[in-house]
């Protein structure tokens, strides 16, 4: 193939020359950052009392906003109607924290530090005894509460040929 006589050279602009700083020019280059009065932005809770106020106002939402699940009624006058029955709405952690505005990363960097420490550890507490309690009487389903929860029933089988352990052979 031959090449395009008629190609016009690309004409390059000048390279750009970074403006220097002005006698009396605040600026320091390309530190900006030093310039700030404060560095990260705010915490949304200063305090672990203004945190534990909020959490307490999730929890408080939810008994007071169950969830409402339709039913049949399945014996006497009304048989084969459908009724509204409130069902217990369970804590989430992941519920608290569109509750608090913050992310689910954010409530771990709280629960790291130092002050907040005792208020996240006992949020977690109430989320999970209330989950389990949930479970226990019937008012969430169990399955989904055990995986949630970690809970798992698990057994051993070891096979085991007369007098000799067979987990270290190999089988075809």
């Amino acid at each position: 193939m031959a090449k395009a006589a008629n190609k016009k050279p690309t004409e390059k602009s000048p390279p750009v020359k970074p403006r220097k700083a002005e006698p009396g020019d605040q600026r320091l280059g390309n530190q900006w950052w030093r310039l700030r009065a404060k560095h990260g932005r705010d915490k949304e809770y200063e305090t672990p009392d203004l945190l534990w106020e909020e959490i307490s106002d999730y929890f408080q939402e939810c008994d007071d906003n169950p969830w409402v699940k339709c039913e049949a009624v399945k014996s006497g006058d009304l048989t084969g109607q459908i009724i509204k029955v409130p069902t217990a709405r369970p804590y989430t952690l992941s519920g608290l924290c569109i509750h608090l505005g913050i992310s689910q990363t954010a409530w771990k960097n709280y629960c790291k530090r130092e002050d907040f420490i005792g208020v996240c550890t006992h949020a977690e507490e109430v989320v999970k005894t209330q989950k389990f309690e949930g479970a226990a009487v019937g008012a969430f389903n169990a399955n989904i509460i055990a995986r949630d929860l970690g809970l798992k029933d698990s057994s051993e089988v070891k096979v085991t040929k007369v007098g000799k352990d067979l987990s270290d052979e190999t089988y075809e």
